[in-house]
């Protein structure tokens, strides 16, 4: 049991409260200060001191200063008032155990309501972040847009100035024919006129004028094929894939083994209830029960017990057959005095350690030990007692349980005797 210390000293003024703990050759790291508006709490081991004020303050912005061996406190008055005495008088056990339970509890909606307004922070640095992108990306989108603009204008008006180039050439050309069959025209209308004045010599008039058309059809021909011809039209091709789930090719896959392959996936996905809405801001490898079980240990070793608990939650919703999940929750609980949730913990654990077998009698011991512990700090020192026994059976050459077992059957006969 914890020695609570009473040489301490403590003044006032209207507005705030100062306090004086001596830490009585204590190294400063391992104390540990627990403050709510109604309960102050100094745990350094083996000393303990705990003060149930006697009036509200106004925790947030109150101070503590350890140095010197000694923590000195600045508690703010959240009413201006002069206190007739620093902790409430006439307070029960019941009564302290209400004010500690009460405390923590505020302690923990404080947590909660911080981790939430992170979370929504989070979330909002991300929209804005997103955002920033989106508009960035419409810009460089933009930009790429006009310069394809620019450039399908320039094409064209290129395109306009070579067709132009080409009319004139082919115009030029044109009349360049044209001058050069004049003469042979002219020539006919000579053949022509012969064939009137000679009667005797049409035959020989009709030949000369078949030469003459036939040599025209064939430069006309030529003509045609000397001209170059209109560019094509501008078209796309369109190509359409299957969607794949895998990489391969629809050619180089087994549909069969892919489907169920997929449909096992799907089964086991629906079966971690991945759509709890904590697992919104975590990553894909952070969603793991045995992931969350190793942070929740990492973080009980700091000795940040809210948050490991808070991983065990999690862990505990996505697969709540893992014992050692609830055995490690209920030490943190141990260590933040929520008693009954450390039992209720330890005894679930404890239902899903079956079979008692080899492997799992460590863990079964130490459930034992956390319940009977959580028991004895209630005051069930019976109930603790038999806890105690129950871990010696199972590990019946561990000192240090014999010890407890001693002490806490040493503390049931004096209170008979006292009886």
């Amino acid at each position: 049991m914890p020695l609570h210390v009473s040489d301490y000293s403590w003044q006032q003024t209207k507005t705030a409260v100062f306090i004086s703990v001596p830490l009585r050759g204590v190294c400063v790291r391992d104390a540990d200060v627990f403050c709510t508006e109604n309960y102050l709490k100094v745990n350094f081991p083996p000393f303990l001191f705990e003060v149930f004020l006697y009036a509200p303050i106004d925790d947030e912005n109150s101070k503590a200063k350890i140095g010197d061996n000694t923590i000195v406190f600045t508690l703010h008055k959240k009413e201006a008032a002069t206190w007739e005495t620093l902790s409430v008088s006439d307070v029960d056990k019941e009564m302290m155990q209400r004010i500690r339970e009460k405390s923590i509890l505020q302690a923990q909606e404080r947590a909660k309501e911080a981790m939430e307004a992170k979370a929504v922070a989070r979330r909002e640095d991300k929209k804005y972040t997103l955002n920033v992108m989106m508009k960035i990306e419409e810009e460089e989108r933009k930009k790429i847009e006009d310069v394809k603009e620019n450039e399908r204008r320039k094409a064209t008006k290129e395109l306009e100035v070579w067709k132009e180039c080409q009319r004139k050439a082919e115009e030029q050309k044109r009349f360049q024919r044209k001058e050069k069959l004049h003469p042979q025209e002219k020539q006919i209308e000579e053949g022509k006129k012969l064939k009137h004045k000679n009667l005797t010599g049409n035959l020989a008039s009709r030949n000369l004028a078949t030469k003459e058309r036939n040599s025209e059809n064939i430069f006309f021909e030529q003509l045609k094929e000397d001209r170059i011809p209109a560019p094509r039209s501008v078209g796309s091709i369109k190509i359409n894939f299957t969607p794949r789930v895998f990489p391969t090719a629809l050619r180089e896959s087994k549909v069969a083994e892919e489907e169920e392959w997929l449909h096992k996936q799907a089964e086991a996905r629906r079966a971690m209830n991945t759509d709890i809405p904590e697992l919104c801001d975590l990553k894909e490898e952070e969603k793991n029960p045995e992931w969350l079980k190793d942070k929740g240990n990492k973080l009980f070793a700091t000795e940040n017990y809210l948050a490991a608990i808070n991983a065990y939650n999690l862990a505990i919703k996505l697969n709540n057959k893992m014992p050692l999940l609830y055995l490690n929750r209920a030490a943190c609980h141990l260590k933040l005095k929520n008693l009954h949730k450390a039992i209720e913990d330890s005894s679930k654990a404890l239902e899903l350690l079956t079979p008692p077998v080899a492997v799992n009698a460590n863990a079964r011991m130490k459930a034992h030990i956390r319940r009977g512990t959580a028991f004895c700090q209630l005051e069930l020192y019976i109930e603790g007692l038999q806890d105690y026994e129950a871990a010696l059976k199972i590990d019946p050459s561990n000192k240090i349980v014999q010890n407890d077992a001693e002490k806490i059957r040493n503390i049931i006969q004096g209170t008979e005797l006292k009886c």
